[in-house]
């Protein structure tokens, strides 16, 4: 058995005094298989390049095996694909890769291909296959889902099932849960390393949530019991003091005996109340609620339909790539548009908003609809989020109010969206969207670099506001418990 040590890791980045890691500490065994999960901004990639040496740090790290880190850089793309692979992993045989792209169903034909024609989730596939062939290596995949549609989301993860030696950034919980046995999790106060998946962790984490907040309930009734009986032995004490000193015969011998009883029990009440206030602070150090998010659809009238898509073909470089897709939208209902990347998913739902894609068919809107729309795409955003906030008409204390329910911190505020994690950035969107009332609400692929506990609030949100929505989206636990329509491509 080999182990992978951290002891005392503290970091920060030299431009900022905010410490990302105070004296961490942990260990775990070369053959797990880690979920890694944790809030949007964290420290999760910085963790990981941790591992790799990428920046100085304080406190050690101590592996007896090698890391390697996906993605994977491909400097030239333009080489073939079976070329980039064996740069990747040169001892591989040729029989080798092949049985491994056989696992991720992809076809071998790949390998004679500019690696640049490759899709995305096909470049994720074959780098994975490729590195978990280098012998005694330790991977740290950083979210892989991100390029992977529902069905290659499952092939990876029952990939990964079969292999050992990783740590996985995924916030998907159905991905986690297929591939893992493991979770390191990124707490407020510290990181903590638990077996079993994904769901056996959320409910471990949620029943010692509860658990810390009885007690620290239980200690704030004892602290406040405490101090009215503090009081109380002042007061007598106080008399007692008086009796001491009055008029006439007293028997001084007796009082300060007693005097003396009142201060031990008075400093005894202190030490317990020290006690028990010392207790308290140790408690929901890694507190992290799942506050309640709002959304205020827009009313329908009536049960008509608010969009009618009828014989509708996408088309590419003069091909129809998905279609043709007939489907109506009615007042409350959830419609995922799910199947393979490049099917047209997103291209539909820019027809819908008016935008110029070729096409066939028609869609059909109804009169007045108010729609909300969340882009796949964050490259936009940059500047200070008040200025986002002033050009897209929001009320600001309500966006940055939204946004601290999805675990902003205040500092975040001050910081320029250029800046922001992958995973910010999306909530930047999303939030912007929860502040707009809408009949309809367009998301495309809104759950992308989003973490976990961001993802049970907003399925929370929509369960229970039942607003009308058409919708991209890969993860799988999310669709089930949203879409009340499923249009496959």
């Amino acid at each position: 058995m080999s182990m992978i040590k951290v002891e005392d890791l503290t970091f920060s980045y030299p431009a900022s005094h905010d410490r990302i890691f105070d004296s961490v500490s942990f260990q775990i065994d070369t053959n797990w298989k880690l979920g890694f999960v944790g809030r949007n901004g964290r420290g999760k990639t910085t963790f990981l390049q941790l591992l790799m040496g990428n920046y100085p740090y304080q406190g050690t790290i101590v592996s007896s095996v090698p890391f390697d880190y996906f993605p994977y850089p491909v400097a030239d793309q333009t080489q073939w694909t079976q070329d980039v692979l064996q740069s990747v992993c040169p001892q591989a045989q040729s029989w080798e890769l092949l049985r491994e792209l056989s696992y991720l169903d992809v076809d071998p034909e790949v390998l004679f291909r500019p690696f640049a024609t490759l899709s995305k989730g096909e470049q994720t596939k074959v780098l994975l296959a490729a590195l978990f062939l280098k012998e005694g290596h330790f991977l740290l995949i950083d979210e892989p889902t991100n390029h992977l549609d529902t069905q290659a989301r499952d092939l990876v993860s029952a990939y990964l099932r079969r292999k050992q030696g990783f740590i996985l950034v995924s916030h998907d919980r159905h991905f986690l849960d297929g591939c893992v046995d493991h979770i390191l999790s990124l707490n407020r106060a510290n990181i903590t390393v638990q077996n079993g998946t994904f769901s056996t962790w959320l409910e471990n984490f949620n029943r010692q949530q509860a658990f810390e907040q009885a007690q620290k309930e239980g200690l704030q009734k004892d602290i406040a019991r405490l101090r009215k009986a503090a009081r109380q032995t002042s007061v007598w004490s106080d008399r007692i003091e008086e009796k001491k000193y009055g008029a006439g015969p007293v028997d001084r011998g007796y009082i300060g005996h007693k005097a003396q009883k009142m201060m031990k029990r008075a400093k005894a009440i202190e030490a317990r109340q020290q006690q028990a206030i010392q207790a308290k602070s140790g408690l929901l150090q890694n507190w992290e609620p799942l506050e309640s998010l709002k959304l205020s659809p827009l009313p329908c009238r009536g049960d008509r339909p608010l969009a009618v898509f009828s014989q509708v073909k996408v088309q590419y470089c003069g091909r129809d790539v998905c279609g043709p897709v007939s489907f109506a939208l009615h007042p409350g209902e959830r419609v995922v548009l799910d199947g393979k990347n490049g099917s047209g998913k997103s291209s539909l739902l820019k027809v819908l908003l008016g935008e110029s894609i070729p096409h066939s068919g028609t869609i059909t809107t109804s009169a007045g609809l108010v729609v909300s729309y969340v882009p796949q795409d964050t490259a936009h955003l940059n500047g200070l989020l008040s200025h986002f906030a002033e050009k897209h008409h929001l009320d600001e204390s309500l966006f940055k109010g939204i946004l601290r329910k999805m675990g902003f911190e205040r500092v975040q505020f001050e910081k320029k969206m250029e800046d922001f994690s992958a995973g910010q950035k999306k909530k930047v969107l999303l939030a912007a969207s929860l502040c707009q009332p809408a009949h309809l609400y367009v998301w495309d692929e809104p759950l992308n670099f989003v973490d976990l506990h961001t993802r049970l609030q907003i399925t929370s949100l929509l369960r229970q506001a039942q607003p009308t929505m058409l919708f991209v989206e890969h993860d799988r636990a999310f669709q089930e418990e949203i879409a009340t329509q499923k249009i496959s491509l």
